[in-house]
């Protein structure tokens, strides 16, 4: 790529890799920035504040043709692709250092069908502006638990939300994906065309291609019984442990957090997080346990509807803060494990230290493991290890707390660990790739070498190609 971005010497001719970059930017309807140009430090940016990446190029697609231009020009010319959604993520592998990134977010588009309950949405869409689409019309899918997330990442990787008891992840709410993949071929991947590339995108995240849009399946819903309730983080172990044994057998309508963290003023607290999607009367009975556990310092459990439960987190998790995450899906909560998260909790000194018990939900659980790349159905929670802050001088602090409380919990896990909450790239190494995929990853490989057999979508949790 230096070579590509070599500036013409005073006198002489441009040189071919001149004519090459000039001819690509020609080629395309939205702009094509490099270090040079005044809006390519905004558009490099990225939501982990952690993380600080200079690309060679970025291209801002302006429709699936120039997605297909951007692909054809990086396998021609061996260039280092990331692809750009939404853009929220914990390892920002959506711009790559010295590499060409295929920013979709002008790409926003979405159509949605009340008759028939389906949305079509282009792979730029964030989970806020989908969901006020569709909750213009009642409808909704499972999606990311902040409004600033892509769809695109959260899909192609599981994508937990607050439906997922009933309706289960949002992957297994797709219907159809268009997809440019390394060929520079638009294919529709469905149960009915290319289905095997349809099951691998289904989990195997963007290790398959560029998806430009995804059409998802809706179902009803209106107002949720959901909030917080606060207790004292000196309560934490009694909370934990209540709610493990609450949400051993819960219905389809409950979907639940219990967390560890510190609210706005820096207090340390233990938040219980119910949401009930069913009749509201029904759910006040159900969770009044929950709310009768001691005395709480704050109940903010009532009726809410859906757009403002997904913008829940959206204060604490704003864009520019340093974050790192690690997580294990669990089976169950052991005493041990309690006392192991309590203890770190304390020991943590960054500002928002988070230790998340996100219940996946049963609907979920009964999808076969082998019927999307997704593998994990034995999954119950999904335990998330976040510390958050300001100062870059402590990134090594936070990260060894997060890891050793991570390794600390190992025993205590299924052995998988979600791909969407795989850490920085360092840590991407095959062996928690494949934990990631379990049984399922012999068969990713196979269709990974079929649609990317030269690994030109490499830059994420990646799959290497089948020999």
């Amino acid at each position: 790529m230096v070579e590509l971005l070599a500036a013409t010497l005073s006198g002489q001719e441009p040189t071919l890799s001149e004519v090459i970059i000039d001819e690509f930017k020609k080629s395309l309807r939205g702009e094509l920035l490099s270090p040079d140009d005044l809006d390519y430090d905004e558009a490099r940016s990225l939501w982990n504040g952690n993380v600080d990446k200079r690309p060679a190029l970025i291209a801002i697609c302006d429709g699936v043709a120039d997605v297909i231009n951007c692909v054809n020009f990086a396998r021609n010319n061996n260039v280092l692709i990331s692809v750009r959604g939404g853009g929220h993520s914990f390892p920002s592998t959506s711009v790559a250092n010295d590499g060409l990134v295929i920013d979709l977010s002008n790409m926003d588009g979405i159509r949605v069908d009340p008759v028939r309950r389906t949305a079509r949405a282009e792979g730029g869409v964030k989970w806020g502006a989908f969901d006020h689409a569709t909750q213009a019309f009642g409808l909704a899918t499972t999606g990311g638990t902040n409004t600033d997330t892509g769809i695109a990442g959260l899909t192609l990787g599981g994508g937990h939300g607050w439906l997922g008891g009933k309706h289960a992840l949002a992957l297994d709410n797709l219907i159809s994906v268009d997809i440019v993949t390394a060929d520079g071929q638009l294919r529709i991947a469905s149960e009915d065309e290319n289905p095997d590339l349809f099951w691998a995108v289904r989990g195997g995240g963007g290790n398959f291609g560029v998806v430009t849009s995804f059409e998802y399946r809706l179902q009803p819903v209106t107002t949720l019984l959901a909030g917080m309730i606060i207790y004292p983080i000196e309560k934490a172990p009694e909370v934990i442990r209540f709610y493990r044994d609450f949400t051993l057998n819960t219905p389809d309508e409950f979907t639940s957090w219990c967390v560890m963290m510190a609210d706005p003023d820096g207090n340390r607290v233990c938040v219980i997080v119910p949401c009930y999607n069913g009749p509201i009367a029904e759910g006040e009975a159900y969770i009044k346990p929950l709310r009768e556990l001691g005395t709480p310092i704050a109940d903010l459990v009532g009726p809410m509807n859906y757009e403002d439960l997904q913008a829940l987190t959206d204060a604490a998790l704003v864009p520019g803060r340093q974050y790192y995450e690690k997580s294990h899906f669990m089976k169950e909560i052991s005493d041990e494990a309690i006392d192991l998260m309590v203890e770190h909790f304390a020991e943590s000194t960054a500002a928002l230290p988070v230790i998340l018990l996100q219940q996946v939900g049963n609907a979920v659980l009964r999808v076969a493991n082998d019927a999307t790349a997704y593998s994990h159905r034995d999954g119950v929670y999904n335990c998330l290890i976040i510390p958050v802050w300001d100062d870059p001088g402590e990134t090594e602090i936070h990260r060894k707390w997060c890891r050793d409380l991570w390794e600390a919990l190992e025993p205590y896990g299924t052995g998988g660990i979600y791909v969407n909450n795989i850490g920085r790239e360092e840590d991407d190494s095959e062996a928690l790739v494949r934990s990631s995929y379990g049984s399922n990853y012999l068969r990713l490989a196979e269709i990974k070498k079929q649609f990317d057999g030269d690994n030109l979508f490499r830059h994420n949790q990646n799959i290497r190609p089948a020999p």
